[in-house]
C-alpha cells in the first residue's frame, strides 16, 4: 500500500509542478500589474509614460516588472520557492505567504464542518432513499436533492440568511450572525465559543444541506445496482432481513465509486466557496483569489493554482485510500 501510494504521490507531485509552472508563464504572459495599478491610482492625470516608468520601478523592486523576459522572471519565482518557500509580493507590496495563510484560515474554517457534513449526510440519506425505494421517505429525499442541484447557489445561500434573519427577527434577538466569522471585542473562553457558533451556524447549514444532493444521489443509484445482486439474495436467505443484507453487504460494495468521488468533492468544497464567502462576508481563498486576478498579480493567482493542484491531489490519494479499505478485492 505504501509503495503505491509513494508512486501516486509522485505522480501528482509531477503534475502539479508542471500545472504550476505553466501557469505561471502564462499568467506573466498575461498579466500587467502596471497598467491596472495606473488605473486604480489616478495615473490618467499624469505623463502616462513617467507615471507607467514610477509604477515599473516600483514593481521591479518587487521582482514583478512586466517588461522582464518571462523565464527570467520564472527562474527568480522558482528559486525563491526552493530556497526559502516564499512565493513573492503581491502589486501592493504585500507578502503572499502571509496574506494566503490568513486566508487559507479563514477558508478551511468556513468549508471544514460543511464537508464532513455533507459527506456523512449525503452518504446517509443515500443508503436511507436506497433502503426505501419509491416509498415516501425515499420520493421526498430525492425530490429535494434534484430541487437543490437545481437551484442557483447564490440564491440558495441568500434563501438561508433570510431564515436567519426571521428567527433572529421572532425572538427579537441575534441569535445567528449572518455576516462575518468574528465579532470584535469578545472576550473570554466561553463567550468566544459561543460568537464563534453563532457565526459559523448559518454558512455552515446553507453549505451543507444545498451541497449534499449530488453524493446522495449517486450513492443512492450506486446502493439499487447490488440491491438486488446475487450476493444479497444469499446473504438474505441466510436470514439476514432486506436492511440487514443491504447494511451488511451491498452497502461496502457501493461505497467505492462514492469513496472515488472524494477525488472531486473535496476540491470542489475547499476552492469553490466563492458565492458563500461573497454572501456571507468571509473574506477567504475565494474573495482573495477574485481580487489577484482583477490587480494582475500574478504570484497571488498561481499560488492558488498550486493550492488547488494540491487539494486535488490530496483527495485523490483519500479516494485510493478509502478504497482500498471498503473493497478487498483492491490490493494497493
Amino acid at each position: 500500500m505504501l509503495k503505491f501510494l509513494g508512486m501516486r504521490f509522485l505522480r501528482y507531485s509531477v503534475m502539479t509542478i508542471a500545472v504550476t509552472s505553466l501557469a505561471y508563464l502564462l499568467a506573466v504572459s498575461f498579466f500587467n500589474p502596471a497598467l491596472q495599478m495606473l488605473d486604480t491610482q489616478g495615473g490618467i492625470e499624469m505623463d502616462p509614460e513617467i507615471s507607467y516608468e514610477r509604477v515599473q520601478q516600483t514593481l521591479a523592486r518587487l521582482d514583478l516588472d512586466p517588461d522582464q523576459n518571462a523565464f527570467q522572471r520564472y527562474w527568480v519565482w522558482l528559486t525563491a520557492i526552493l530556497t526559502d518557500w516564499d512565493w513573492g509580493r503581491t502589486p501592493s507590496g504585500g507578502f503572499v505567504n502571509s496574506e494566503f495563510g490568513i486566508r487559507l484560515w479563514i477558508s478551511t474554517q468556513l468549508t471544514l464542518a460543511a464537508t464532513v457534513l455533507t459527506f456523512i449526510l449525503g452518504v446517509a440519506l443515500g443508503v436511507f432513499s436506497a433502503a426505501r425505494q419509491y416509498k415516501l421517505g425515499d420520493r421526498v429525499t430525492t425530490w429535494y436533492s434534484y430541487l437543490t442541484m437545481v437551484l442557483p447557489t447564490p440564491v440558495a445561500y441568500l434563501l438561508v440568511q433570510r431564515a436567519a434573519i426571521w428567527i433572529n427577527d421572532q425572538s427579537s434577538e441575534r441569535i445567528f450572525y449572518v455576516t462575518g466569522f468574528r465579532s470584535i471585542g469578545v472576550e473570554g473562553t466561553w463567550n468566544q465559543i459561543v460568537d464563534m457558533a453563532a457565526h459559523y451556524a448559518v454558512p455552515t447549514v446553507a453549505m451543507t444541506i444545498f451541497g449534499w444532493a449530488s453524493m446522495q444521489i449517486s450513492q443512492r443509484q450506486y446502493l439499487l445496482d447490488f440491491v438486488n445482486a446475487d450476493f444479497v439474495r444469499t446473504a438474505r436467505a441466510t436470514g439476514l432481513t432486506r436492511n440487514q443484507a443491504i447494511r451488511k453487504h451491498a452497502l461496502r460494495v457501493s461505497f467505492v465509486p462514492t469513496a472515488q468521488s472524494l477525488a472531486f468533492t473535496i476540491p470542489a468544497l475547499f476552492t469553490g466557496t466563492i458565492f458563500a464567502e461573497v454572501i456571507f462576508n468571509w473574506d477567504g481563498l475565494g474573495s482573495w483569489s477574485i481580487r489577484a486576478l482583477h490587480a494582475h498579480d500574478v504570484n497571488s493567482t498561481v499560488l492558488m493554482t498550486f493550492y488547488g493542484c494540491v487539494i486535488f491531489a490530496i483527495g485523490a490519494l483519500l479516494a485510493d485510500l478509502f478504497t482500498s479499505i471498503v473493497d478487498p478485492r483492491v490490493r494497493l
